[in-house]
Order: structure tokens, then C-alpha cells, then sequence
């Protein structure tokens, strides 16, 4: 535990005192003990101080404070000396921001304590991008993404030209900047930029993952930028996304890194790698952990794709209510903004098929079906078994159904899947998924039957070849598991790459049973064919 999570935990012991304090005439030297205990750079505390006593000498001093923390040298220079605008109008406007109760909706601030607020967020370097002044959405789709402001991006997006609640939201986002800049020494570096803006969002304003059983049918709530902020919950998107926009406001590039169906973010120079993990309060993980057997290097997503990605999310809603018509919608909204983008073509596709518009559908598959993006390993397997006729829309709509990790709801899904099956045998999309739930359902050995029919039919998918070679290593089938490990390794080698799953795999064979050769395979291999 650091010195700040120390801090924070005396914080609010001394503030559950406020509760008892507030219902009495407190003394001076109560008020004196509460204030000395205060965070001397947090906003927050000190406008809720005032907030209970607004009236004490010491209230006022916090205010006080409040206004010094937000206007500090490093901050705004120019209103060192400036007074601070006792305004009660002003003073409501900057508590209702700072100290906004979680899950209610951001009250909208009159147009006079924007223009306080946006004077005092001046330096911010966000403020510097074109991107900043544009007043709709296609004045941001005709700049380099190099000028978009993100968060002005998405609230056009998303809020059209409702520029009160645009105005509001951003002086949120500007007083969370502010704040972070008041902790931060002149000329921070990056890892001192990093670990302040964690410590606003994961430590003292506690936004966090939401629960499952919420966020799976409502992944576009917990995307978009407004109610993320409302809620303090978000998926790693919603996260990602607030903490590029604080990044933006306080000068500091980040990238946007987009492993198959995850993002989180990155800061890179030449010497220093710096990866946040947003679903995990912003903890480093090495860039390794994110690759997979099928996923040999890492995408960069620039904002104005980040803007796409948020509209790619809100389709997932649509589609977990079967409303393909909205999801094709949403995926309308993202394409100019993720015009190229391989993946957005293919779901693009699959909802044109859904929605009967199936030779505009088939044209955009055709174009990514034999097409391996260059982060990956292998091309759709899907559209791929489309066009030869392993399956049909209907059962594409079935693979895309969430699967819940209930033993009841999968069962069902079970049931789902192997009637698709019955029909299409060949589907190698299904086989996965059918062979996943039986993983779930611990029936390892129907799982291994199933990866088993899906080798007959590609016996080169690295991928599969290693859930075989795992299989077969649990039940101390060491030949299998070697020759399995090999075609796994032979596939993705020939590609100048070597996971980290299948070194540890590798490991935990050589301690069990000396590597096999080519010969030894094919001598054994009727003990497990």
C-alpha cells in the first residue's frame, strides 16, 4: 500500500466524522483536526470540507485552497494573483462537477460558469487541436487524426449539437486534467504523467469494471464517453477512452492498442514501453500477455478510429436483442471512421445477410475472406465457410449469441450449436465454439472428440493443435500432446513468430516426457487416433 492509499483510507475515516460533525455546532478545534487532515492537492476533499461547512472560517479557507489547487503555478499562470470569483453560481458550478454523485447524470452548467470554467482550463494543451473548435461531426472526419480531439469527437457523435452538454462534460474532463497537473512536479515525465492520471481514476474517483451480468447487454453504456463519466464504470473502451482524453489535455501521446475483442493503452518513445491495463486499475503488463497463438502483434488504433471502435461497441447491443437492422446501423455510424477496416466489413457483412440484403452482405465478405490482417495469423474461418457452403446466415447468428458461463445457459447453447451441426458438419467456427463449451462443462473428453473432427478438416490450424496438445497432455497422452505441439509450432514459426503459450506448454512437456521425433509419432499414432 503507497503513501496516497494511506492518505485516501485517513480521508475518509476523518470524512465518515463529517456525518456526526454536520448535526452539531462544531467547535474550532474539530474543524481545525478535519482540515489539517485533508489532502493538500486534492480538489475533491476540499470542496466537500466547504460543502459541510460553508459558513466556518475554515470552510472558506478550503475553498480557498480549492481555487489555489486548480490555479497553481504549473497550472495557469496568469491567475496566480487572480481572485478567486466568489460567485455562489460559480462555487455550485465547480462542486457540482468535482463532488457529482456517482450514476447521476452530469447537471448541465449555464454558460456563464462554462465560460469561468474553460478560462481557468486554458492551458490545457488539447485546446491547441483543430479538433477542439469543430462544431459537428463532419468537421472532425475531414481532419488528420493527428488534430481530432477525442473527447470533442465523440460528444458530437454521440450528442449532435447539443452544445450546453458537450460544454459541461468537457469541464469535467478539464477539472479531472487540472487536478492531475496540480500533483504533478514541473517538467514531469511520462511515468510521473502515468501514475497520477491512475491514481484520479482508479484510486480517488474509483471508476472500475462493471459486473458482467450488466455490461454484456449493455456494452454501448458503459462505451460511450457521457456515461461512463456518469457512472464511474466502463468496459476497457469506455476506460481507455477517458484516459486518452486526459492524456490529450495534459500533452501526453498515447497510443490505443486493440488485441482481438480487448484495447487498453499505451505510452512509447525509444527507450520506455509503458502498457495500462484500464480493466485492472491501470496496471503494466508486458506487451507479450496480449498476443495469442492467432495474434502474433499488436494494432494501433489512432482517435479517429477510437471514435469508430466506440460505435462498433454499441452494434453488440443491438445484436444481443436480434435487431440486426440497428446494428447495421451503428456499423454505418463507424464506418467513416473505420473506412479500411477488415473487421467492420466482415460484421458489416453478416448484418446485411440478416437484414435480406444479402448481395451487398456477400460483396463486402468477399473482400476479407482470404485476407489476414497483418496482426494475425489466419484469415476468417467463417466467411470463408460461407461461401463454400458449410454454412448459412441463420447459423453465423447463432455463433455471435453471448455465451454466458452459467451451466444452464450453456447447455442450451450447447443444444444450439449441434443443431447447426447436424446441418453443417464442416462448420469450423462451430466445432470451436461446441468444443469451448465442452471445456466449460469440464467433458474434456467430448472436447477432444470435437477438436479431433475439426483437425480432419484443417490439420494445420496452429490454434487448434495446441487446445489438442493441452488436451492430450491432461490425460498423460505425452506422444499425442508432442505431435501436437509441433504442428502448432511448425505453422506459426513458419511465420517468424514463437508465443509465450506454446514456450510454457513446450516447458511443461520436456518436464514430463522427452520431445518426440517424427518417427515416434508416426508409430504411436494409433494410440490416440
Amino acid at each position: 500500500m503507497n503513501f496516497k492509499q494511506i492518505m485516501k483510507i485517513f480521508f475518509y475515516l476523518i470524512f465518515f466524522s463529517f456525518i456526526s460533525l454536520a448535526s452539531q455546532e462544531p467547535n474550532e478545534k474539530k474543524l481545525n483536526l478535519i482540515y489539517s487532515g485533508l489532502d493538500t492537492t486534492s480538489i475533491k476533499q476540499h470542496l466537500a470540507f466547504y460543502e459541510l461547512y460553508p459558513d466556518s472560517e475554515k470552510g472558506r479557507q478550503a475553498l480557498k485552497d480549492a481555487w489555489n489547487i486548480i490555479t497553481n503555478e504549473n497550472n495557469l499562470k496568469f491567475a496566480i494573483n487572480q481572485s478567486l470569483p466568489f460567485s455562489t453560481n460559480f462555487i455550485h458550478a465547480l462542486i457540482s462537477l468535482v463532488n457529482k454523485q456517482d450514476k447521476k447524470e452530469l447537471p448541465i452548467l449555464s454558460n456563464e460558469q462554462l465560460l469561468e470554467i474553460e478560462k481557468i482550463g486554458f492551458v490545457l494543451k488539447h485546446k491547441q487541436l483543430k479538433g477542439h473548435r469543430c462544431l459537428d461531426e463532419q468537421e472532425v472526419l475531414k481532419l488528420p487524426y493527428s488534430q481530432i480531439d477525442l473527447a470533442r469527437g465523440l460528444f458530437l457523435t454521440e450528442m449532435g449539437t447539443d452544445y450546453q452538454r458537450i460544454r459541461s462534460y468537457e469541464a469535467l474532463l478539464d477539472i479531472m486534467a487540472l487536478q492531475i497537473m496540480a500533483r504533478l512536479p514541473k517538467n514531469a515525465s511520462p511515468t510521473q504523467i502515468i501514475y497520477e492520471i491512475n491514481y484520479l481514476i482508479f484510486d480517488e474517483m474509483e471508476f472500475r469494471f462493471p459486473p458482467h451480468s450488466t455490461f454484456k447487454e449493455n456494452i454501448d453504456k458503459y462505451t460511450f464517453l457521457p456515461s461512463v463519466l456518469d457512472t464511474h464504470q466502463g468496459v476497457c473502451l469506455g476506460v481507455s477512452i477517458i484516459y486518452i482524453c486526459l492524456a490529450q489535455r495534459l500533452g501526453l501521446e498515447m497510443e490505443a492498442i486493440t488485441p482481438p475483442g480487448h484495447i487498453y493503452v499505451r505510452y512509447r518513445d525509444e527507450h520506455t514501453i509503458i502498457n495500462v491495463e484500464t480493466t485492472a486499475r491501470g496496471i503494466h503488463l508486458d506487451s507479450e500477455e496480449y498476443l495469442s497463438i492467432d495474434t502474433h502483434d499488436l494494432q494501433i488504433r489512432n482517435v479517429k478510429e477510437v471514435i469508430g471502435m466506440a460505435h462498433f461497441n454499441q452494434a453488440a447491443v443491438y445484436w444481443q436483442k436480434k435487431d440486426y437492422q440497428g446494428a447495421y446501423q451503428a456499423y454505418l455510424k463507424a464506418q467513416p471512421y473505420l473506412f479500411h477496416d477488415p473487421l467492420l466489413k466482415e460484421f458489416m457483412g453478416y448484418t446485411l445477410l440478416f437484414i435480406n440484403r444479402k448481395e451487398e452482405g456477400e460483396k463486402l465478405l468477399y473482400e476479407i475472406k482470404d485476407s489476414i490482417p497483418s496482426f494475425a495469423m489466419t484469415n476468417s474461418t467463417i466467411a470463408n465457410d460461407y461461401f463454400q457452403e458449410n454454412i448459412d446466415a441463420e447459423g453465423i447468428k447463432i455463433i455471435f449469441l453471448n455465451s454466458e458461463k452459467e451451466r444452464s445457459a450453456l447447455l442450451k447453447q450447447k443444444d444450439s450449436i449441434e443443431a447447426v451441426l447436424e446441418k453443417y458438419p464442416h462448420f469450423r467456427a462451430g466445432l470451436i465454439q461446441l468444443a469451448m463449451i465442452w471445456v466449460k462443462l469440464h467433458h474434456h473428453e467430448k472436447a477432444l472428440e470435437i477438436f479431433k473432427k475439426y483437425h480432419r478438416l484443417n490439420p494445420s490450424e496452429p490454434e487448434v493443435n495446441y487446445y489438442l496438445a493441452i488436451l492430450y497432455f491432461s490425460r498423460l497422452n505425452y506422444t499425442a500432446a508432442w505431435y501436437h505441439l509441433q504442428k502448432s509450432e511448425k505453422f506459426v514459426n513458419s511465420k517468424n513468430y514463437y508465443p509465450k503459450i506454446l514456450k510454457e506448454l513446450r516447458a511443461q512437456l520436456l518436464i514430463k516426457c522427452p520431445e518426440c521425433t517424427q518417427e515416434n509419432y508416426y508409430e504411436n499414432l494409433y494410440t490416440y487416433r
